[in-house]
């Protein structure tokens, strides 16, 4: 018996809701590329640097928390919405403002707003992929969410790229400007033309609940944590850092090259399904995502051996990251449809929300460990630190199912 398609309507929404995010991403690349080195370049240091990103993990780790819970009581469209609007608002705080008002607390504080804003538009999009895939295709469930996956990552790393372009080009608050603008536009365009609320809320829907989860997920999301916390802790601050500072690379060079890996990485995450299937793979399992991290645990120690030996160092991270990048977008894309397949159909936003808070935790803890290690110790250092945990995360990985199940849950009302 065939899979049930996906009703037009749900597919039209989804769509908007997809173009939004896509806004959302691009933007926030570029932003995070923006504030890094224009902030660098006014004499902070690494730490400090890093500090300036803390509240906009730290609140996305609530976001996720609270978003879940709302979008599960008042419809995705409403925590899509107020996630474009906080945006517009924060990218408004730093291009509108006097120079004397870019202090530390203050960029902090519109980073908060900016982590915000992303987490509510990635929950909700990576949410209504399970209200409009049929509940008896995980294959395509797995297909439709590494698509959505990838690609977002693709346009974080375009992000990355027209941050490092408009910064040299056009400054730092002209590009701004060019950003909220994109922000409106997607703004306008999901009020005006999205129709329904994409998954109606439910009144009965507790705070509680959120942390009412199996124990599939409470293990998916722990190996979540540190997964993400390996790659920011030497991504974040001290690859681009070491860059600039070590290896001489202007601005755009370094945003083109973190642009660039971006984008690859986020094409390898669109392809996960087809290039685990050629290894006669079906859907993904725990067993998948345990010997991912594994090797991407031996890849990782490779390349902080490299740097210690006399290697151009230049060659060893760029080819290094490459290598990492397809590992790690392969894991990433696994996580993200075990999640979806793992959450219960009537508290899905929740189970995802609850999910992307510890993506979020891992992201700051990370953040934190990067610029602190990397200006105690170097990048070797936090290349070390990497891979302590990427070894956490197969650990813990070796907890989840080996097979995948079918899931127990009500489909929510209206998701056919």
């Amino acid at each position: 018996m065939r899979p049930a398609a996906p009703r037009s309507a749900d597919l039209r929404n989804y769509a908007i809701v997809t173009g939004a995010y896509w806004a959302g991403t691009l933007t926030d690349g570029a932003l995070r590329v923006l504030v890094l080195f224009t902030f660098y370049d006014l004499g902070f240091s690494p730490f400090q640097v890093a500090m300036l990103f803390v509240f906009y993990e730290a609140f996305g780790i609530i976001t996720n928390l609270v978003g879940g819970f709302l979008a599960a009581r008042f419809g995705l469209k409403a925590t899509l919405v107020g996630g474009l609007a906080i945006q517009l608002a924060a990218l408004s705080m730093l291009a509108l403002v006097p120079a004397s008002w870019l202090v530390v607390p203050y960029v902090m504080a519109t980073q908060a707003l900016s982590g915000i804003a992303k987490d509510l538009t990635k929950m909700s999009s990576k949410s209504a992929v399970k209200l409009v895939v049929p509940t008896d295709a995980p294959d395509m469930l797995f297909r439709w969410v590494a698509l959505l996956t990838g690609s977002k990552n693709a346009l974080k790393g375009v992000g990355f790229f027209l941050g490092g372009i408009l910064l040299t080009v056009i400054g730092f608050r002209s590009a701004l400007l060019v950003l909220a603008a994109l922000v409106a536009t997607a703004l306008v365009v999901v009020l005006a033309m999205m129709r329904g609320s994409l998954g109606p809320g439910s009144a009965r829907a507790k705070f509680s609940q959120m942390f009412s989860n199996t124990r599939a997920i409470n293990v998916l999301a722990a190996a979540r944590l540190v997964l993400f916390a390996s790659r920011d802790v030497w991504f974040v601050v001290g690859l681009p850092v070491f860059l600039r500072t070590q290896e001489g690379w202007s601005f755009w060079q370094v945003g083109a090259f973190l642009g660039g890996w971006v984008i690859f990485y986020g094409i390898v995450q669109a392809s996960a399904p087809a290039l685990l299937r050629r290894r006669g793979r079906g859907e993904p399992t725990g067993l998948t995502a345990t010997w991912l991290a594994f090797i991407l645990a031996a890849l990782t120690a490779a390349i902080a051996v490299a740097l210690w030996s006399d290697v151009d160092p230049s060659v060893v991270l760029v080819v290094g990251l490459l290598l990492f990048g397809v590992i790690f977008a392969l894991n990433s894309a696994v996580h993200s449809f075990l999640i979806l397949h793992y959450a219960e159909g009537d508290k899905v936003a929740m189970n995802v929300g609850f999910y992307y808070m510890a993506n979020a935790t891992g992201r700051l803890l990370g953040t934190v460990l990067s610029g602190l290690l990397y200006e105690w110790r170097g990048l070797t250092t936090c290349l070390v630190a990497s891979v302590i945990l990427l070894l956490a995360a197969g650990l813990l990985s070796c907890l989840l199912p080996r097979e995948v199940v079918a899931t127990r849950y009500r489909p929510l009302p209206g998701a056919a």
